[in-house]
Order: C-alpha cells, then structure tokens, then sequence
C-alpha cells in the first residue's frame, strides 16, 4: 500500500478546523468525551453536519457521503476529537448505514437513512443474547413469520443506548430447522413497538450505556426485513468487518497518547519530571511507535475493504485486536503515571455527583473510568480470543 501523503491534507485539515471555529456554537465543543455523547447533543451535531454536506463523513459519494479518502476521515476524527464535539452514531454511521447502502430496498433507504442523516432518529444494536456473544450464531431470539409481519420473542444483552435509541437492528432466527448461521435473518425494530421492555445495566466504568432488551410477541413489518429471510448472517459478516476498524477508535487512541505525555512532562516522580525516568520514557516510547502503526494499519484495512481485497477481513482482525489492547494498555499506563490518584475512579462525566477534592484532581478526572471502560474493547465486536481463531482460519486461505 502507498503511505505517500495527501498532498491537499494540511489544506483539508485548515478546512475542517476552520468549520469546527466559524460555525460549531460553543456549547458543541469542549464537551467530555466519552463512548457516546447525550442523544441531545449528538442529534443537534448531525443536522449541523449535515446541513454542511458532511453528514455522512463516511460513505462514499453515490451513497451520499462525503467520498473522502481514509486520509481525511482520520482528520476529520481527530480534528473532532481534539475540539471536544459531540460524537456521531456510530451504529448508523459506520455499522448500519454501509449495510443499508449495500443491501437495502429503495424504499428502506428512503425510510431510514435520511432520518439518521438528518439529525432525527437513533439506532441501537441487537445482536449479543445471554449463551449467544461471542458465538454469536447460537442465538435463540425467534421471529415467526405471521401474515405481513414477524412475531419476535427472545432477550437481547449488552445492548448499548438501547435507553436512547428509537430504532434497532436485529439478528434473529427464523428457521430452526437449517444450519445455525443459515436460519439468521436481519430485521429492523422500533424501539416503540409494544412489547418492548429496557432494563439498564450499569458497567464497571460506573455508567449506564448498556441494557437488557426483552421482545414478548413484538409485532415486526416483513417490510422490515434487509435481504431475504436466512440472510443475517452474511450480512452480520459485512457489519462485523466494518465494525473491526470502527473498534479501533484511533482518534481516542491520540487523545489518550496525548494525556499521557502531558502527564509525563507535569507530574514529578523521583525529584524530576515522570518522563526523565527511564522506565516511564522507555514505555512512553513503545507505545507511541504501536499508536504510529496502527494508524497505518487502519489506513490499509480501510483500503482494502474499499477494493474488496480478500485481505480485508483477516487485516480486520488483526486491527481489532492490537488497536483495543494498545487502547488497555495506555489507559493503565495512565493511571499508573496518576500513582496513588489514579486508582480514584470518577462518575461518569455525565453524572453530576459531587467529589471531594485532592491533589492531581484536573489530571485524574474520568482517567479510571476510561481504564474500566477499555477493559471491555478486547470483548465487544468479537473476543481476542475470536479474533485469533479467524486470523489463524483465514491465513491459510490467502
């Protein structure tokens, strides 16, 4: 692959900052940076977006995208990140909306993407079940063809903004009679439908982003089904591998980095600065080389997934599994250089709970909690466990 760089890339850099300084309100930026913004504020971004012709920064230009290169989406991201805006969907931005480019009717598009694109409606995912996570295949939630709809029934876990979504995608099985991954089908819920019940799960991170979601007879349109009944699992596939370069959350990988070596050159340890110490600079080191590496990785992935490259999907899960246990490891890096601080884990950011104050407090804010979150990357999307499995399946098919 050619790493050469893009020559109007400073250009589009200077772009996008200047559109993040002339015309984002300065209630958008500077705001904590989390998993995922308030539904508020990420609903108020993308029609800001979207009304600046960036409201799918994503996708190519024929599915209404921005057409932009891998280059300038890591730009884009970062410049985001580095300003403090609210995050985008990312369920339809880099997992749902590619399917529905890919698979969808004419008038599923027309349903579904403008209302995402248009700051109105959220999505959430409906895949991980409890015995059905990272054999995702062994799924028990049912769909029973009943006239002109389905009847759902079954539990879904881990499902992330289930609580704010009015939408999500669902994998459910409709045929019991076939092979596992064969009697999957693809169906799209509103989060409306009766017989739809939420219960929130609260994670180590001390934050509610994830849920249990329960169907009892929830009545689904045929209309809603993507593809043809069987499948959801092909198209899962699809997902799973756009989802592997959206996992490795690079521009957060920067952030932390960035965290870090300001850590390094404020906190003292031994009578000197933290980075004069060998072991904290060598370390420091090691893991800005691995940040500079999978920052080509995510390059090349993305490359090949555009041309269709049989590569693709083994590269995928190659990034998915340095990229989430680099993010492990700068995060305990962090909280490592915090010493005995670093251990204190903060609310949520967007919890308001009083919290005493003690030295090091504007450094070690929400530090434990990106570390517990983290915890978590190695698992969603597909274990590191899974990821080697198919990198030592798919190796030998190359």
């Amino acid at each position: 692959m050619d790493f050469q760089a893009d020559p109007g890339l400073d250009v589009f850099r200077e772009e996008v900052r200047r559109f993040l300084r002339e015309k984002v309100s300065p209630e958008l930026k500077g705001l904590p940076r989390c998993t995922r913004s308030p539904r508020a504020q990420i609903l108020r971004w993308q029609k800001l977006l979207n009304e600046h012709g960036w409201g799918a920064p994503y996708w190519p230009k024929e599915h209404g995208g921005t057409g932009w290169s891998v280059a300038r989406m890591l730009v884009f991201d970062e410049e985001c990140v580095t300003a403090g805006t609210p995050t985008q969907d990312g369920f339809v931005q880099k997992m749902l909306g590619p399917v529905l480019n890919a698979f969808a009717t004419p008038e599923q598009k027309a349903e579904h993407l403008p209302a995402a694109l248009h700051g109105e409606r959220l999505w959430c995912q409906g895949f991980s079940e409890p015995g059905a996570g990272s054999d995702l295949a062994s799924l028990r939630t049912r769909a029973v063809r009943d006239g002109d709809h389905y009847v759902v029934n079954g539990q879904k876990i881990w499902t992330s903004y289930a609580h704010d979504a009015d939408w999500i995608f669902l994998l459910v099985r409709t045929d019991t009679s076939v092979k596992k991954q064969a009697g999957i089908s693809f169906l799209l819920v509103d989060m409306k439908t009766p017989g739809i019940t939420v219960r929130p799960i609260r994670s180590i991170d001390d934050a509610h982003h994830l849920n249990e979601t329960f169907f009892d007879n929830v009545r689904v349109p045929v209309k809603n089904l993507i593809g043809t009944e069987g499948a959801g699992w092909s198209i899962t596939k699809f997902l799973l591998n756009n989802e592997h370069a959206t996992t490795a959350d690079l521009p957060d990988i920067k952030r932390y980095m960035r965290e870090l070596r300001r850590f390094a050159t404020t906190l003292q340890a031994g009578g000197g600065r933290l980075i004069d110490c060998p072991a904290f600079a060598l370390k420091l080191a090691r893991l800005d080389a691995e940040q500079e590496a999978i920052g080509m990785l995510v390059q090349r992935v993305a490359k090949f997934e555009m041309q269709h490259h049989p590569a693709s999907h083994v590269l995928g899960s190659i990034l998915k599994l340095r990229a989430t246990e680099l993010q492990q490891r700068i995060t305990e890096a962090q909280v490592d250089a915090l010493g005995d601080y670093g251990a204190v884990a903060y609310p949520h950011p967007h919890d308001a709970a009083p919290v005493p104050a003690y030295p090091q407090q504007d450094l070690a804010r929400g530090i434990a909690n990106d570390m517990f979150l983290r915890r978590a990357s190695t698992i969603y999307g597909g274990t590191s466990e899974v990821q080697r499995g198919i990198i030592a399946r798919l190796m030998f098919q190359l």
